[in-house]
C-alpha cells in the first residue's frame, strides 16, 4: 500500500479543506530544509545562514506555524512563563506593580499568570501548588503569609521572589521601607505642628499595615507623651475602610488635626467622609496617605503621601527572578530594601489653633514648616526619606 499524503494545510477560510495547524515537519518540507535546522532558527541557536534564515522564517509566517508551546517544555524543560501571586488584582498599586513585571518579562520573551488570593491562606496555599510545572518561576506578594507556609507549598527547584513578605531568608526577597517611610510622613506632620495626629491602619496581620504603624508610633514617641491607642483605627486597606474610620474620627469628643492613613486608597475614603460631613482639608483637619499611586496627584486637595517605587519594585523582582533561571549554580539570596520618599502636597498644613489655643502662623512661615522642609526632626536623613520629599502639588510627576 503507497504511503498516505501529508493533509495539506489549509488557511483559515478554505472552503474544500479542514484547517489543520501548521507543523514543524511542514515548515521543514516548505522550506526544503531539515527539522534541526528550522528548529535552530526558531528557536535562535546554532548557525544557519542568512538565507536560509529569511527562507524559513517566511515559510513559517505563511503556514502561521506557532511552536507547540507544551512540546517545547518537554524538550527545554521551561515554560517560557512567570507567576505572579498577589493579594488583590483590583487598584492602581496592583495595577502598576503589574505593569512593571509585565514590561521587564515581555522585553525577555516571558509571559505572565497572575492570580490573587485576597487573604485567603487556603487559596494562596492552592495557588502556589496549581504552579508546579506550569511556571519557570514565581513573584509572591502576600504580607500576611508566613515563611513556613511558603516553604511547605514552594518546591526548593523554583526561582521565586518575594514582595514585602515576612521571610525568614530561604528565598529572594524585595521590601520597601514601610517603617521609615510612615515615620518621616508622621515627623512631617509633627514638624507643622500637629500632635493630635489620627492612624487609620491596614489589616491585623499585615505586614506592610504593621510596619507602618511601627513607624507612626516612633514617631510620636519622640513627642512629650507620646501617641495614644484611641486615636488608633483599624482598616483594610479599601477606600471603604477609609469611610468608615473618617466618620469614626469625626464623631470623636476631641477631634485630631491630622490623620495618617496607612495607604492612599483609605486616605480617599477619608477624604470622601470629611467632604460630606463639611470638614475642609487641610483648613479642619490634614490628611495623608501611603503609596502615591497616581491618583493622589488629581484629588482635591492633592494628596500628601509617601511615594513608594511600585513599577521599579516589579521590574526589579523580574530581573532577579530571570537572573536566577540563567544562572547555572544557585547564586546568593538577594534581600533588598527600596527607599519610600514623602511628597507633601495640598492636603497638609498647620492646624489652625496650635496646641494651648494660640493661632499658628501661615504655612510656610513658622519655625514648624521650616523644620518639616528639612531638618532631621522632620524625617531629614537619608535613611527616612526627609529633604528629598517633593512640594509638587498639581504639577507633580512620576519619576
Amino acid at each position: 500500500m503507497a504511503p498516505r499524503s501529508p493533509r495539506p494545510v489549509a488557511p483559515p477560510g478554505s472552503g474544500n479543506l479542514r484547517p489543520r495547524n501548521a507543523t514543524i515537519k511542514d515548515v521543514a518540507r516548505e522550506a526544503g530544509v531539515s527539522v534541526a535546522t528550522v528548529s535552530r532558527v526558531l528557536n535562535g541557536k546554532g548557525p544557519v545562514s542568512e538565507a536560509a534564515r529569511a527562507r524559513i522564517r517566511g515559510v513559517a509566517e505563511r503556514l502561521r506555524y506557532s511552536p507547540h508551546g507544551a512540546a517545547r517544555s518537554l524538550i527545554t524543560n521551561r515554560t517560557a512563563a512567570i507567576g505572579v501571586l498577589l493579594p488583590d488584582i483590583h487598584g492602581e498599586f496592583f495595577s502598576e506593580l503589574i505593569r512593571g513585571i509585565d514590561l521587564a518579562s515581555r522585553r525577555r520573551g516571558y509571559h505572565l499568570l497572575v492570580a490573587g488570593s485576597h487573604g485567603d491562606r487556603a487559596e494562596v496555599e492552592a495557588v502556589l501548588r496549581a504552579t508546579r510545572g506550569r511556571v519557570d518561576g514565581l513573584i509572591v506578594m502576600s504580607p500576611d503569609l508566613d515563611a513556613h507556609t511558603l516553604r511547605a507549598n514552594l518546591p526548593e527547584t523554583l526561582p521565586a521572589v518575594l514582595l514585602n513578605c515576612p521571610g525568614d531568608g530561604a528565598f529572594d526577597s524585595i521590601t520597601i521601607d514601610n517603617h521609615g517611610g510612615a515615620r518621616a510622613m508622621v515627623r512631617y506632620l509633627i514638624g507643622l505642628g500637629h500632635r493630635r495626629i489620627a492612624l487609620v491602619n491596614g489589616p491585623v496581620g499585615n505586614f506592610d499595615a504593621s510596619e507602618r504603624r511601627r513607624g507612626y508610633r516612633d514617631a510620636l514617641c519622640e513627642l512629650p507623651g507620646g501617641g495614644s491607642d484611641d486615636l488608633e483605627f483599624e482598616g483594610d486597606f479599601s477606600e471603604e475602610a477609609g469611610y468608615r474610620a473618617g466618620t469614626r474620627i469625626l464623631a470623636l469628643g476631641k477631634r485630631p488635626t491630622a490623620v495618617f492613613a496607612a495607604n492612599d486608597g483609605m486616605a480617599i475614603g477619608a477624604l470622601s467622609a470629611f467632604r460630606d460631613a463639611g470638614v475642609r482639608v487641610p483648613d479642619d483637619i490634614s490628611l495623608a496617605g501611603f503609596d502615591d499611586i497616581p491618583i493622589s496627584r488629581f484629588t482635591a486637595p492633592t494628596l500628601s503621601s509617601v511615594r513608594v517605587p511600585i513599577a521599579e519594585l516589579g521590574a526589579l523582582a523580574i530581573t532577579r527572578l530571570l537572573h536566577a533561571l540563567e544562572t547555572e549554580s544557585r547564586p546568593e539570596r538577594l534581600h533588598r530594601t527600596l527607599a519610600t520618599t514623602p511628597v507633601f502636597r495640598q492636603s497638609c498644613s498647620p492646624p489652625r489653633r496650635a496646641p494651648g489655643g494660640a493661632k499658628s502662623a501661615a504655612p510656610g512661615r513658622t519655625e514648624a514648616s521650616r523644620t518639616a522642609a528639612g531638618s532631621p526632626a522632620a524625617g531629614g536623613s537619608k535613611r527616612n526619606g526627609g529633604p528629598k520629599g517633593r512640594h509638587d502639588g498639581l504639577q507633580g510627576r512620576r519619576p
